[in-house]
């Protein structure tokens, strides 16, 4: 049994498949109380549920950084745009109201906080040691890159890095969640846990571990 309030999840909009939230879940469990964890790309809030729930329930906290003015596919005109999420008198998307009720409804307002700016921005002077960073932010080349190489320096030993929207095949989706995460294999510091649909879990390196592709 969890605290995960389903009812809740299913209310939220966004893109994150059931199967991929209880993935978030069950590793954020365990990094939880290895120390904070973060997340980029809050969005309304459905798998900051997942994440954040895991951090209350081992009383830990969950960062989680978006500018709430939606992705580039999430403007006006484009493909994934919502009109619900729309602020008319500004004239840009605004999820953040979202992500506050979200957090509200489901008494996460003790273990979550929310960070409204951007990825590099919040970056610059953090010095934190995160057990997860979960990579879900902007999909183009550079704010994927961006996100990674910001943020995986940061994740402790034994941490997780999570990438979401992951398509090997560029017929089924954008390939800059999957460049992230064949650099972060490459980089010889993670190990490959597995996927769960487009998801992607990895884990640093302990010290004294080696890749068994690498010179030791």
């Amino acid at each position: 049994m969890t605290g995960l309030d389903k009812t809740l999840i299913d209310r939220i909009k966004g893109f994150l498949d059931p199967e991929e939230g209880m993935r978030l879940y069950g590793v954020a469990s365990e990094a939880a109380g290895m120390g904070p964890m973060l997340e980029i790309g809050s969005y309304c809030g459905k798998s900051t549920v997942y994440l954040g729930t895991a951090a209350r329930e081992r009383k830990g906290v969950l960062f989680t950084i978006d500018h709430h003015r939606g992705s580039e596919e999430q403007q006006y005109g484009e493909g994934y745009f919502d009109p619900e999420l729309y602020d008319d008198k500004e004239g840009k998307v605004d999820t953040f109201p979202h992500l506050r009720r979200t957090l509200e409804a489901g008494d996460l307002t003790g273990a979550v906080v929310p960070i409204v700016s951007t990825s590099p921005l919040v970056a610059k002077l953090w010095a934190t040691p995160l057990s997860l960073v979960f990579i879900d932010g902007g999909h183009t080349f550079t704010a994927a890159f961006n996100d990674y190489s910001c943020w995986s320096r940061h994740i402790m030993p034994g941490g997780f890095l999570l990438i979401h929207d992951i398509f090997k095949d560029p017929a089924e989706g954008g390939q800059a969640p999957y460049h992230v995460y064949k650099l972060a294999l490459a980089s010889g510091q993670f190990r490959d846990l597995g996927m769960t649909k487009t998801l992607a879990v990895l884990q640093r390196y302990l010290p004294g571990e080696f890749p068994e592709d690498l010179p030791r």
